[in-house]
């Protein structure tokens, strides 16, 4: 059985291209804490200072993109928006959560990804980012920092590749292909980077269906996870008062936490961890 599991994980990470000549971290030495942001509190700039309100909003959920830590935000992108070609110093990893998004070579036929979609952009890589939908939001999180944007004579190969992942190909497993989910749940997740070795940096999107009733144990040093769509009910104790925390919300949880969450409708969590933990 934890074989065929594993045959099961080889051949999703094929398909997603999480077996790269990855040259970003696989761990992060920053714990996590218990913590929450709420949609509406999210702490907002622009993404890139220099270009003002030419520069797509960007907003902070976790960590600080302008040091050489991980960290996690939100961006904010106006229909029309159209960058110049251009290059990033590290590799980043992204998560529609609103409108349509393209992110590829200058001379690339437009791929619109729509919310719930995937993509990764290799450091030194050349491409531009383009937006579609009257409101397009998405979601960014990088293992090392500072995030930088460059002009493509800068352009270099790290041996990582560009991912466009619609969110149809996703493919997405239950109780009957994972140990770490109960039958009762009818969650169901769909992995996206990283490796499932021990302490190792991973991502996962979790479906919660409607209705949602139940707990997320961390296992692991490090787990950070933000709503993609829908939203949950969110404490860490009974006695905490309950928090709503809508697309695009944020909480952390500490070492051997546990988070008690109920969903009234399908609700998708994207979770990094670096190590495991229990959905029961």
């Amino acid at each position: 059985m934890k074989n065929m599991k594993k045959n099961i994980l080889i051949a999703l990470a094929l398909v997603t291209g999480v077996f790269v000549n990855a040259q970003t971290p696989t761990t992060d030495s920053i714990k996590s804490v218990n913590e929450v942001v709420t949609a509406d509190n999210v702490e907002s700039g622009w993404l890139n200072p220099l270009r003002g309100d030419k520069s797509p909003a960007a907003g902070k959920l976790w960590g600080d993109r302008t040091k050489n830590e991980p960290a996690g935000f939100l961006v904010k992108f106006k229909k029309g928006f159209s960058s110049p070609p251009h290059i990033h110093n590290i590799t980043y990893r992204g998560v529609v959560i609103q409108g349509l998004l393209h992110n590829d070579d200058e001379q690339a036929e437009k791929q619109w990804l729509p919310a719930g979609s995937y993509w990764q952009q290799p450091a030194g890589e050349a491409h531009i980012t383009a937006a579609a939908d009257n409101e397009n939001m998405a979601f960014l999180d990088i293992q090392e920092g500072p995030y930088l944007v460059k002009p493509t004579s800068e352009a270099f190969d790290n041996g990582e590749r560009p991912i466009n992942v619609d969110k149809t190909n996703l493919v997405w497993l239950n109780s009957k292909d994972i140990e770490w989910v109960s039958a009762k749940s009818n969650v169901e997740t769909a992995f996206l980077w990283g490796s499932h070795e021990e302490n190792q940096l991973r991502a996962t999107l979790l479906k919660l269906p409607a209705g949602f009733k139940g707990k997320i144990k961390n296992l692991s040093p490090n787990f950070r996870a933000v709503v993609i769509s829908g939203g949950i009910l969110h404490q860490f104790s009974k006695k905490e008062t309950k928090k709503k925390l809508n697309a695009p919300s944020y909480f952390g949880a500490k070492e051997n936490a546990t988070s008690i969450i109920s969903a009234e409708k399908e609700t998708v969590l994207y979770i990094r961890s670096n190590g495991e933990f229990e959905v029961k």
